[in-house]
């Protein structure tokens, strides 16, 4: 009985050091996805729905976390879309759009922003690299009106104090200690399990 007790113990100890956090799992696929080579193309594109990608190779910054949840089972296409279609006048007006579009609504920072403030946690926007950990969303302001998103992971940077990024800020779809290069307008956690 004793030892039908300690292998159960053990396997449940096991389990639970194999269990990763939410944070985790977006940060390992994060980092999988710097492993494909992807130029860095804005260009509008049709693609189907749900579940719609722009072609293979190609992408922005929106493109990595659209990709990194949809390895968890997540399709922030859809997800964007639906709530778009019911609630179209709280998100930005800045396209001067109508109506919602499958084919872009999800690839734009600033209703990923509106997407994850209404459906995520908001964190504080601090210069404590503390404060942000990996899974986490980051969006920047890059200049005037330009945004970008990339997503936290659990690599640090070379001096051990910030959690590296994982983006495409032009140059594919990376892994850079860029936390605090730029503006942040944006803070989250989305760990919605599918």
């Amino acid at each position: 009985m004793k030892r039908k007790f300690a292998c159960l113990v053990f396997i449940l100890v096991a389990e639970g050091c194999l269990a990763q956090s939410f944070g985790q799992k977006l940060s390992s696929v994060a980092i999988q996805l710097t492993n494909d080579q992807v130029v860095y193309d804005p260009s509008y594109f049709s693609i189907s729905y749900p579940n719609g990608d722009v072609p293979e190779g190609k992408g922005v910054c929106t493109d990595v976390v659209i990709r990194a949840y949809r390895k968890l089972g997540i399709d922030l296409q859809k997800e964007v879309h639906e709530d778009m279609k019911e609630n179209f006048s709280e998100y930005p007006t800045i396209w001067g759009l109508s109506r919602p579009d499958t084919n872009i609504d999800h690839r734009r920072v600033p209703n990923l922003m509106t997407f994850f403030s209404r459906f995520g946690e908001e964190k504080p926007i601090t210069t404590d690299p503390e404060d942000y950990e990996a899974g986490d969303i980051v969006c920047w302001n890059l200049g005037g009106a330009i945004t970008h998103i990339g997503i936290l992971v659990e690599e640090k940077s070379g001096d051990g104090k910030r959690n590296m990024v994982v983006h495409n800020i032009g140059g594919g779809q990376v892994i850079e200690d860029v936390l605090f290069d730029y503006k942040i307008i944006g803070h989250y956690t989305y760990s919605r399990e599918p």
